[in-house]
């Protein structure tokens, strides 16, 4: 996917445009949960803008960094 609309996504709408061959919303949203938690400065700098683990949401600014971290789905 190229030049990803930066914008309010659901965790799981975006789980699922990193993940799209993962066979369950829940499963893509694990795959991304464990590559946001395996990459430190992506942890910490969401942390940093305000990220409340519990949000069920991603913010313009989040979405932001985890493009930054993680490329474009």
């Amino acid at each position: 996917m190229k030049n990803l609309e930066i914008r309010i996504y659901g965790k799981r709408e975006l789980a699922r445009l990193y993940f799209p061959k993962t066979k369950t919303e829940k499963g893509a949203l694990n795959n991304l949960k464990l590559w946001i938690k395996g990459n430190t400065e992506l942890t910490e700098a969401l942390l940093a803008c305000g990220r409340a683990k519990c949000a069920q949401r991603y913010f313009p600014e989040e979405v932001t960094l985890i493009i930054y971290y993680l490329g474009e789905p």
